[in-house]
């Protein structure tokens, strides 16, 4: 795994996603497909599903966290 990705976020959804979600997520976002990587946080979080506001709020940290952006 790259080092980038090693970057952590204090996020109550992000903690609902298994390791291999998290770096799943981390790859959609760092290539800049950001639809998919919401996608994969709604399907594959524990219950209750999240909405998406919380997958977007979670999308800009990642996002921060990763790229800088």
């Amino acid at each position: 795994m790259p080092e980038r990705f090693n970057v952590q976020v204090s996020n109550p959804l992000w903690e609902r996603l298994s390791a291999e979600d998290r770096r799943q997520v981390d790859e959609l976002v760092a290539a800049g497909r950001s639809i998919q990587a919401i996608a994969l946080m709604r399907e594959r979080a524990d219950l209750p599903r999240p909405d998406l506001r919380d997958c977007v709020d979670l999308l800009e940290l990642r996002a921060q966290a990763l790229c800088g952006r």
